[in-house]
C-alpha cells in the first residue's frame, strides 16, 4: 500500500493529541508534532478531548494547566483513572512550583512553561514515548 509505513517502526506515525483554549497554541503545536513525524490531533477543551476517540488513540497527551471548565489537572486525574498508560505533558504560562510538583507527582511525563522552546515540546514527547507507563 502506498503511504503505509508500518513496516518501518522509526517512521511509523504515532497520535498526539494536545489540548488547550488558546487556539495560537493548539495550531503551534500542531505543526510543530506533525513536523515531527507523528499525527497531531488539537482540542480546545478536556471535555472536547474526552468526548473523542483520541485518549484510545493517543500515545501522548499535551494539555495546558489554566482552561475554563475541566483544568489540566483535572483532566490529568481523569485520564490516569480511564487510560493509565497515556502520558500527559502539562504546558502553562503562569509560573506555580506548587501546581507543577502536584502535576509530577501524579505521573506528569513533563511540565514546560510557557513560552517553551520547540526542541523542549519534542524532547518531552519523546521521553514520554521511551518512558514505560508506571502500573
Amino acid at each position: 500500500m502506498v503511504g503505509d509505513s508500518s513496516s518501518n517502526a522509526g517512521s511509523a506515525k504515532h497520535i498526539v493529541a494536545a489540548v488547550d483554549d488558546d487556539f495560537r497554541v493548539r495550531e503551534s503545536i500542531e505543526s510543530l508534532v506533525a513536523s515531527a513525524g507523528h499525527t497531531p490531533l488539537v482540542f480546545a477543551s478536556a471535555e472536547e478531548f474526552l468526548q473523542s476517540a483520541a485518549p484510545v488513540s493517543a500515545i501522548c497527551l499535551i494539555t495546558d494547566v489554566r482552561m475554563p471548565g475541566i483544568d489540566g489537572l483535572e483532566l490529568q486525574r481523569r485520564v490516569k483513572l480511564q487510560y493509565p498508560r497515556l502520558p500527559v505533558i502539562f504546558m502553562t504560562a503562569h509560573y506555580d512550583n506548587e501546581i507543577r510538583q502536584r502535576a509530577l507527582s501524579q505521573g506528569a511525563a513533563g511540565f514546560l512553561y510557557k513560552p517553551f522552546d520547540a526542541a523542549d515540546l519534542l524532547g518531552a514527547i519523546e521521553f514520554a514515548l521511551s518512558t514505560p507507563p508506571e502500573d
